[in-house]
């Protein structure tokens, strides 16, 4: 390799994680073959170039994050993650069948709670759920579906096995970066992907749209979708505009909305307008505050009830946090056991439960070597690495720990895989994770290919969480593409290949029939059908 991995292999001979594209032996790994030699062909003069003109081409387009209060451009790694074909099934058929036993979960425990009368799980669980809302118990959402949108978070631990770390199905975020990250690597890397036959990830909104309306309440001929945002300050709202735009939808704030006998209506200038389709990417406790917090002025009063009477569908739904909680993370291969009759694809991170006293006694013991995270905690925020915490902030861990054991999960600490990122003037190993997106449309469960990866820009830093100044890396899932991946609904013009696509994306699909899409939610069904405790 070039000059630039020079320092590659001390750094990698003093982890012991996983390397992505080096074996042991400081040989690229297959899938990777490709990539090096590109590299070996660039000076550092021509890395720092193309690196900093992709964050340019972020900064224009408006691809930022907060950070510290701060507005940045999202930083994107010149080197992408790529996983070959045969990995990549295992992660799809894993996800697949995480969001199929999630989505029965939910709607048990919103109904007859079997899973609890079985002795699957506690009912204490589902109570002390700070994301248990009865204001949504006892009735099933227009189209049936729960979890319309997930975001599961798998890593690859030291034997380079791929683990599910949490489940995301109340807002999953992060899609939009997947899509822009594509866009830059074909401008900043482009001889990569001459030769290699790389998933296409543009059609992600596609799929999202006919999910969407597939799921609108029965009497809506022609469903109207829109998407909710809490507004130009929310962190994400950058992927709030670009996701409505892609699926041709009005973008609305709480305010442009109206809710008048248990229906939902949209203010325009041409007036109001019936909306069927609520793509929320707010938190349930802003959205009504009939129901929830009376003082948001982010939602709108009477959504629940109008949800409620089957008149519109919210996507996700609410209620989904009791699954978000990282205590029943604990529970999921059970629920897998349990609702599909199936052993689980990919498997969890080992997990403590702290509410149980021998469990929490052996982990108080051992916090200088553990991880422990809030059950409630999301984008890294809480969690204390034992082996990096301070004698106080053990401590200050303890006390939290024994005021509230159901609210802490505690595991080891996993050496995340290592994927070579642009830092301090060449590549060094920098630990990543993957969050694959699934959209389900009650049919099918469709998974895009490769998904967001997240990277720790920090030398031997294992916080890859963007708040906390990580970065990310275009994710290239290798093997030929299916017609899917290109659009739902027609075949690729004939000069066309499928391997590699370019942006803009034309926006004519949304008048197309949904033919492509029953083919694909008959790939993605399941061959076994749910076990014996499924009510779904």
């Amino acid at each position: 390799m070039s000059e630039l991995f020079d320092r590659y292999a001390a750094e990698m001979a003093g982890a012991a994680a996983y390397d992505e594209m080096f074996t042991p032996e400081q040989r690229l790994r297959p899938a990777y073959e490709q990539i090096g030699q590109v590299l070996d062909a660039l000076s550092l003069g021509d890395v720092h170039a193309r690196a900093d003109s992709m964050a340019r081409s972020f900064l224009d387009r408006g691809v930022n994050f907060d950070f510290a209060g701060e507005e940045r451009p999202f930083p994107l790694d010149i080197v992408p993650r790529v996983i070959p074909a045969e990995e990549w099934a295992v992660i799809e058929r894993g996800v697949v069948q995480r969001v199929r036993a999630l989505e029965c979960f939910l709607d048990d425990v919103h109904g007859d709670q079997r899973v609890v009368a079985d002795g699957i799980v506690p009912r204490s669980l589902i109570t002390s759920s700070a994301h248990f809302h009865r204001a949504v118990w006892g009735f099933r959402p227009a189209g049936g579906v729960r979890i319309h949108v997930a975001g599961i978070d798998v890593i690859r631990d030291q034997q380079g096995v791929f683990r599910v770390l949490e489940d995301n199905v109340r807002v999953p975020s992060g899609v939009s970066y997947v899509i822009e990250n594509r866009r830059a690597m074909t401008k900043g890397l482009p001889e990569a992907f001459m030769s290699r036959s790389i998933r296409a990830v543009e059609a992600y909104p596609r799929h999202l749209y006919r999910a969407l309306r597939a799921t609108a309440p029965e009497a809506a001929e022609d469903p109207v979708v829109v998407v909710l945002t809490p507004g130009v300050f929310n962190s994400a709202y950058f992927e709030h505009a670009l996701l409505a735009g892609l699926m041709g939808v009005e973008l609305v704030e709480g305010r442009d909305l109206v809710v008048r006998g248990d229906r939902v209506y949209m203010r325009t200038t041409d007036g109001e307008q019936r909306v069927d389709v609520i793509y929320k990417r707010i938190d349930d406790e802003f959205l009504d505050p009939l129901h929830f917090r009376p003082d948001s002025v982010l939602g709108c009063s009477g959504l629940v009830n109008a949800a409620r009477a089957g008149n519109v569908t919210i996507a996700n739904a609410v209620g989904n946090g009791v699954a978000d909680d990282k205590l029943t993370y604990s529970y999921v291969p059970d629920l897998i056991r349990y609702y599909l009759d199936e052993e689980p694809v990919l498997p969890n991170v080992d997990t403590y439960r702290l509410e149980e006293p021998e469990a929490r006694a052996w982990v108080l013991e051992h916090l200088d070597e553990l991880v422990v995270k809030p059950v409630d905690g999301s984008g890294g925020k809480g969690l204390v690495i034992g082996s990096t915490a301070t004698a106080a902030e053990l401590e200050e861990l303890r006390a939290k720990v024994l005021a509230d054991p159901r609210g802490w999960i505690a595991q080891p600490v996993l050496q995340l895989s290592t994927v070579p990122t642009f830092a301090d003037g060449g590549f060094g190993p920098r630990h990543v994770d993957l969050r694959p997106f699934a959209v389900n449309s009650g049919d099918g469960v469709y998974v895009l290919p490769g998904g967001l990866t997240r990277v720790a820009m920090q030398k031997g830093s294992l916080i890859v969480n963007s708040s906390q100044g990580g970065g990310s890396k275009d994710t290239w899932v290798l093997g030929q593409p299916q017609t899917q991946d290109l659009d739902p609904g027609r075949e690729p013009p004939a000069d066309v290949d499928g391997t590699v696509h370019t942006w803009p994306v034309s926006a004519s699909w949304q008048d197309e029939g949904d033919t492509g899409q029953e083919q694909q939610q008959q790939q993605q069904a399941p061959a076994a059908g749910p076990g014996k405790g499924a009510p779904c």
